[in-house]
C-alpha cells in the first residue's frame, strides 16, 4: 500500500502511516501553532517594554485568567478533531459537517455568556489570583476589552478542529496564521506605536478572532459539499448531541485541571512577589513555544488516530502512536537543547528590566527541561483525543494532578521558585506515564476482532 496524503482525498478505509504522512500534518500545524507563543512573547515584550513590572505582572495574570476561561473550552477543538477524524475515516461526510455545526452552536453561546458574565468573572479571577491593587487595575483593563472576543476565539477552536480532523493542516496553518498575525501587528502599532499600552494589546487580540472567524467562515464553512450536508434534524439529533456534551464534559474537565495546574504556579509565584511573578512570566512564554513545538505532533496523532478508528484498522494505529513517539521526543530534546543555548537571549528580548531578567534566568534550565519531560504527555493526549478516550483521559489527568499537589507541597517549602518548576515537569511526567499506562487495554478492547491484516 501506498502513502497517501490527507488532504483532498476520501480517506476512508485502510490506510499506511508514513513519516511523510505524519509530518504532513505537524509541521503545518507545528508553524501555526508557533504563532500563538509568538503572539505570548509579543504581548510580554510589549507589556515589558512599557517601562513598569506592575504592567508585565498585570498582563500574566489576565492571560491566566484567559487560559481558564477559553482555555477550559478546548475541548471544543479537541473534540470536533477526534469526531470529524473518525467520521472521516469511515467516509461519513454529512457527520464531518454535522460535528462542525453542533460544535459550532455550542462555542458561540458559551462565547456570549462569557462576555455577559465578564464582570462577575473578572472578579472571580483577582480574588483567585490576588495580585496588588496596582496589578489588578492593569489585569482588569485587558481583561474587560479582550473578553468581548470570546464569541469569536471559541467560535474559530470548532473551525481549527474541523480543518484538524480531516487533516487539512495547511488550511490550520493558515487560519492560525491570519489570526495570531493580526493579533501581533495590531499589538505592536497600537500598544507601542499609538501608546496605548495594555488596552492595545487587547484590542489587537480582538481584532485577530474577528477577523480569524471570517476568514474561517470564508475558507471552510462555504466550501462544504452540499451533496452531504446535514439537515437541522441530523445535526441537533438527541443522541449525537448527548454524546457530544458527554465528550466536552470529560474533555473540559481534563483542559480545566490543566489549565489550573497553571493556575496554581502563577499564584503560587505571585506569594513569592512581583520580581519572581514577572521572571515566570518570561519562562512561562519558553514553555509554550515547547509546548506548541510538541502540540503539531500531538495534532497528527489524534488525526491519525481518529482516522484509523474510524476505519477500525489497528495496524495504523500502531504505526501513528509508534511515530508520533519518536517524533514528539525527537522534537523535545531539539527544543531544550536549544532553549539552554539561546533562553538568556531570549529573554532579554522580552523585558527591558535588568532584575526581571537575572530572576529569569535562575530558573531558565527548568523551562528549557519541559520539552523533554512533557514529550509524552503532549503525545498521548493526542491519541487519547483521537481515539475520544475521554473518560480515560479525564481520570488520568486528575490522578497527575494529584502528584502535581503533591511535588508542590514537597518541593516549594524546600526549593522555593526552583520547587515550583521541578513540581511543573513532574507534573508533565506524571501525565505521559500515566496515559501510557492505559494505551494497550485500551486499544486492545478498541481493536479486538476488527482492523488486523
Amino acid at each position: 500500500m501506498s502513502a497517501a496524503t490527507i488532504e483532498g482525498n476520501d480517506g476512508a478505509g485502510p490506510f499506511e502511516v508514513t513519516h511523510r504522512l505524519v509530518l504532513s500534518i505537524a509541521i503545518p500545524m507545528t508553524l501555526g501553532f508557533l504563532t500563538t507563543p509568538l503572539l505570548g512573547l509579543t504581548d510580554t515584550a510589549v507589556a515589558g517594554r512599557l517601562g513598569s513590572a506592575d504592567a508585565l505582572a498585570g498582563l500574566a495574570v489576565g492571560a491566566v485568567i484567559f487560559d481558564l476561561l477559553l482555555g477550559s473550552f478546548n475541548f471544543l477543538r479537541a473534540s470536533t478533531t477526534g469526531l470529524v477524524a473518525q467520521a472521516y475515516g469511515r467516509g461519513d461526510r454529512r457527520e464531518e459537517q454535522a460535528v462542525c455545526w453542533r460544535s459550532l452552536t455550542i462555542a458561540l453561546c458559551a462565547g456570549l455568556i462569557i462576555a455577559l458574565l465578564s464582570p462577575l468573572l473578572l472578579s472571580a479571577g483577582l480574588f483567585l489570583m490576588a495580585p496588588s491593587p496596582a496589578v489588578a487595575e492593569v489585569t482588569s483593563t485587558y481583561f474587560m476589552i479582550r473578553v468581548l472576543s470570546a464569541p469569536m476565539a471559541l467560535a474559530n477552536y470548532t473551525l481549527l478542529g474541523f480543518v484538524l480532523g480531516r487533516g487539512q493542516g495547511m488550511t490550520g496553518l493558515l487560519l492560525q496564521a491570519i489570526i495570531n498575525g493580526i493579533n501581533i501587528v495590531l499589538s505592536i502599532g497600537l500598544g507601542l506605536g499609538l501608546g496605548w499600552g495594555i488596552a492595545g494589546i487587547a484590542w489587537g487580540t480582538f481584532a485577530g478572532e474577528t477577523v480569524g472567524l471570517l476568514a474561517g467562515f470564508l475558507i471552510v464553512v462555504s466550501r462544504f459539499d452540499r451533496a452531504h450536508r446535514p439537515t437541522r434534524v441530523e445535526i441537533f439529533a438527541r443522541e449525537r448531541m448527548r454524546a457530544l456534551f458527554s465528550l466536552n464534559r470529560d474533555i473540559m474537565i481534563r483542559t480545566f485541571v490543566l489549565i489550573g495546574s497553571f493556575a496554581i504556579m502563577t499564584r503560587i509565584g505571585s506569594s513569592m512577589g512581583p520580581l519572581v511573578l514577572a521572571a515566570n512570566a518570561v519562562l512561562m512564554n519558553l514553555f509554550l513555544v515547547a509546548g506548541y513545538y510538541l502540540d503539531g505532533l500531538a495534532n497528527a496523532a489524534e488525526q491519525l488516530v481518529g482516522r484509523a478508528f474510524g476505519a477500525g484498522f489497528r495496524p495504523a494505529f500502531d504505526r501513528a502512536v509508534k511515530l508520533t513517539v519518536i517524533w514528539s521526543f525527537g522534537l523535545g530534546a531539539a527544543t531544550t537543547v536549544l532553549l539552554l543555548l539561546f533562553g538568556t537571549d531570549v529573554i532579554a528580548l522580552l523585558t527591558t528590566t535588568e532584575s526581571v531578567r537575572v530572576e529569569a534566568a535562575k530558573y531558565l534550565p527548568w523551562a528549557a527541561l519541559t520539552a523533554i519531560s512533557g514529550a509524552l504527555a503532549f503525545q498521548m493526549d493526542g491519541v487519547f483525543i483521537g481515539a475520544t478516550w475521554s473518560s480515560a483521559m479525564r481520570n488520568m489527568m486528575l490522578a497527575a494532578f494529584v502528584g502535581y499537589i503533591a511535588a508542590l507541597a514537597l518541593f516549594v517549602p524546600l526549593l522555593g521558585n526552583h520547587g515550583l518548576w521541578l513540581a511543573l515537569n513532574l507534573f508533565l511526567v506524571f501525565r505521559g506515564i500515566f496515559f501510557a499506562l492505559r494505551l494497550p487495554a485500551l486499544a486492545d478492547r478498541q481493536f479486538s476482532g476488527a482492523g488486523r491484516s
